[in-house]
């Protein structure tokens, strides 16, 4: 890891995310909430209207494949370029790569839809990348489904390269 990636790290009060790869703080979760009675059959538990964290990958971290009931909003703030893997129903997918030079076709800002596979890297040689993330209702650990390696290779052969770099 750099020592900038390092420095961040520290000033964040970023902590590893266990469960999926990466650094992670969360920076807002609404005080009001929406009963589980009022939402989708998907959720298990009452939701805080939003939450917002930020999320940062070094060159030895990845984002996991994995999915989740909720819309997510990956915005770009700082470092090098990824490449995120978003896999749909049916077999297909795209690689999207997310970044602020949008002259070279680099999204600053990129939606990941429910139940959408989602997996994220650094670009070959970066050094590291900042995001945040919003989901509204609330992201909650209860929610993050964790990929099955041999199922997402089979059901998509196309991306098998790429789903065993995020798995």
């Amino acid at each position: 890891m750099t020592n900038k990636a390092q420095k961040i790290i520290e000033i964040l009060d970023l902590k590893p995310l266990t469960i999926e790869g990466g650094y992670f703080k969360e920076t807002y979760r609404s005080n009001e909430f929406i009963s589980q009675e009022s939402l989708p059959l998907r959720y298990k538990s009452s939701r805080a209207f939003s939450t917002a964290i930020y999320y940062l990958l070094t060159p030895d971290t990845f984002s996991s494949l994995h999915r989740l009931p909720t819309d997510e909003i990956f915005h770009f703030y700082l470092g090098d370029p990824v490449e995120m893997l978003q896999l749909f129903e049916g077999g297909n997918g795209k690689i999207i790569h997310i970044g602020n030079d949008i002259e070279k076709g680099l999204l600053p800002q990129v939606l990941v839809p429910k139940d959408t596979w989602q997996g994220t890297k650094l670009i070959k040689g970066g050094e590291f990348a900042l995001f945040g993330t919003t989901m509204a209702p609330s992201f909650e650990f209860e929610d993050f489904q964790p990929h099955n390696k041999a199922e997402l290779i089979r059901d998509y052969p196309d991306f098998a390269e790429l789903i065993s770099q995020l798995t």
